[in-house]
């Protein structure tokens, strides 16, 4: 690139060869800008980034694992049987998943349908659970630490496929329980109708 010699500012005011050699290098030097070719300014060598990298840098994703770990922890089930266990449904009205989809971290027992935070973050929860019979109505929440948070509700008693479906971000502590509740019917749907899925959006 154009190499150009600066001394002083009193110098440079005083000097119309000079300010006139500045105006001749502007534009050169957004050409070289443009190309990343460097530019040589007072015996110093810039060298000039790509503002638009072909591809993503991998810097998030490395800020990612330096965080948490992996930082990879995501779920998905869906009910591939029709009806629940009777002595567990009775008990405590928790929705059963018993097919897994996805499990990576393995932080969704699938054995009592709960999710298990591994650690402090934000985390994604969407439900799709459907009744299949008509003149039922069924209230479903998302439940974190036997609390609920999102409720969802199907009621339509002239529709026999209907469906009480949700999504939300809650914040959770490592340890911290979520899992779907029958809060109002009596659920009989399966057949790989209704799904619970969630994934950690990132740590805190």
């Amino acid at each position: 690139g154009p190499a150009l010699a600066l001394h002083s500012p009193t110098q440079l005011l005083r000097s119309p060869t000079l300010l006139l050699l500045l105006a001749l290098w502007s534009p050169l030097g957004a050409w070289g800008q443009n190309d990343t070719e460097p530019i040589v300014l007072e015996g110093k060598c810039l060298v000039v980034c790509d503002s638009t990298p072909s591809s993503e840098p991998a810097g998030n994703a490395l800020g990612m694992s330096v965080r948490s770990g992996t930082g990879r922890v995501a779920f998905s089930a869906t009910r591939n049987t029709n009806h629940e266990p009777s002595e567990m449904s009775n008990r405590t009205m928790t929705i059963y998943f018993d097919q897994i989809l996805v499990n990576v971290g393995g932080h969704f027992d699938p054995a009592r349908s709960v999710f298990v935070a591994p650690r402090k973050g934000v985390y994604s929860f969407s439900f799709h659970v459907v009744k299949v019979y008509n003149r039922q109505t069924i209230q479903v929440s998302l439940v974190l630490n036997g609390w609920p948070v999102i409720s969802a509700f199907a009621g339509d008693q002239d529709v026999t496929r209907e469906a009480a479906t949700n999504a939300g971000l809650v914040t959770m502590e490592r340890g911290d329980k979520a899992y779907l509740k029958l809060e109002r019917g009596n659920l009989m749907g399966g057949w790989k109708y209704s799904t619970f899925s969630g994934f950690l959006v990132f740590p805190l």
